[in-house]
């Protein structure tokens, strides 16, 4: 059986150049491999465009709407058609994008039609909150894989600040493409704490609160008082006396 694998890292981490070495790998023993992306994401156009300056077309994109097995299967058929060869394995790049439904349909792919499925994105947006596909992703691959960069400090990147015009900012839409108005840096959790002044997720999630407001492993006031104060047994029976000798 195939596997569904999930490649993340933060922005600059080298995810698209990872994806394309991957399909000139396949590539090069002989094998056919399909490449696809969602359509928002309009950087590259119908391409998918490393930061090394390496581009390439993708076979299809993958609207909202779109039914992901569906449309593999059609693009399959037409490659076999052309070439004579099966498809070897499915590249998915900015994975991140992707319904919930669309991951399973990955998922799909990998189990039933025994392919493999590489699929390539970020964890999380600029506010520190999972991306849906991301979060399907990480719930349902078979293998998950981080691509490693580093933080302007020298540290593990792991978060993703958005800048505006050269100043970070912490508020807007979840999807902006980054272009000449809007970029991206990588940033380690102490970085993106200095630049957010302490915000996580800006609120966007309420806390998790628990039954009677009791966390799970946490002992409560009530059980500290009974642990210092223990109910008191009842008192026991004098001991047995030994029988007197005569």
């Amino acid at each position: 059986m195939a596997k569904l694998y999930f490649r993340y890292g933060a922005m600059n981490s080298g995810k698209s150049t990872s994806m394309l070495q991957a399909a000139y790998n396949y590539e090069e023993r002989g094998h056919q491999v399909l490449l696809a992306k969602p359509s928002i994401d309009t950087k590259g156009d119908r391409g998918i465009l490393s930061r090394l300056g390496v581009t390439r077309g993708v076979d299809f994109l993958l609207t909202p709407e779109t039914d992901a097995y569906a449309l593999f299967q059609q693009h399959r058929q037409d490659a076999i058609g052309t070439t004579g060869v099966d498809v070897s394995a499915l590249l998915v790049d900015e994975a991140q994008f992707l319904t919930e439904t669309q991951v399973d349909d990955l998922l799909r792919i990998a189990i039933i039609e025994n392919i493999p499925v590489l699929a390539y994105g970020i964890r999380t947006d600029f506010q520190t909150v999972a991306f849906p596909g991301s979060r399907r992703l990480l719930e349902v691959s078979h293998s998950l894989e981080e691509l490693k960069t580093i933080c302007r400090c020298g540290r593990k990147a792991v978060f993703n600040g958005r800048k505006v015009d050269g100043v970070f900012v912490f508020d807007g839409d979840q999807v902006a493409i980054d272009g000449v108005e809007v970029t991206y840096e990588s940033l380690c959790g102490s970085c993106y704490l200095e630049e957010s002044h302490g915000v996580l997720n800006n609120r966007r999630r309420e806390p998790v609160s628990h039954d009677e407001g009791q966390v799970p492993g946490r002992s409560t006031d009530a059980d500290a008082q009974n642990a210092n104060h223990p109910i008191e047994s009842a008192p026991a029976s004098p001991p047995a006396r030994s029988p007197s000798l005569p």
